[in-house]
């Protein structure tokens, strides 16, 4: 796991939303507060997020969004395609960064060796140190404060913030919602 930062993704009925604090971590110093570790791709109908290498993950953003645009913005051929380049890539496979990228149709952590990871349900991810606080509370608040997609993934994000030292209040959501509601 690495201890740099909280990314939450939520797939919700009519919207996907990722969010993301804004702390950079150096061992116990904090460099930055307000980092974007978040990203719209392919004309932004595909959200992304990392935790990790700060380098590696532009390195892996830039060699994913290639991919994204070769196969025309189709998000399940895209992270089948970026597993198996970074599987035979030996510089690839020692890069120290995670990523969550998901569309209105699909939702997937891409790890640090190469995996392709669907979430149990479909619907809810999340990477970093902070990621298991706020899987827990997105899931909790999903099942019974019936709140919309963005503050879903906000306030678990927040609560994360609370208990991860390596995690922040700086923090920043993208949005897709479906077309007939844009």
């Amino acid at each position: 796991m690495f201890h740099s930062t909280t990314i939450l993704a939520y797939k919700g009925k009519s919207r996907s939303v990722i969010g993301g604090d804004g702390q950079v971590t150096f061992g116990n110093t904090v460099l930055k507060g307000n980092a974007v570790k978040i990203r719209k791709l392919h004309n932004g109908s595909v959200l992304a997020g990392f935790a990790g290498s700060t380098a590696d993950a532009f390195n892996l953003f830039d060699m994913f969004e290639n991919i994204l645009e070769q196969k025309k913005g189709d998000l399940l051929k895209s992270v089948i395609e970026f597993s198996k380049e970074w599987r035979k890539d030996k510089y690839l496979r020692r890069l120290e960064a995670m990523m969550i990228v998901l569309n209105r149709e699909y939702i997937f952590i891409l790890s640090g060796t190469g995996d392709v990871v669907e979430p149990e349900d479909g619907q809810i991810a999340a990477i970093g140190s902070g990621g298991n606080y706020a899987i827990s509370a997105a899931r909790a608040l999903n099942r019974h404060a019936g709140l919309p997609e963005e503050d879903l993934v906000k306030e678990s994000l927040k609560i994360a913030a609370d208990i991860c030292i390596y995690t922040n209040h700086s923090i920043k959501t993208f949005v897709l919602e479906d077309k007939k509601e844009q």
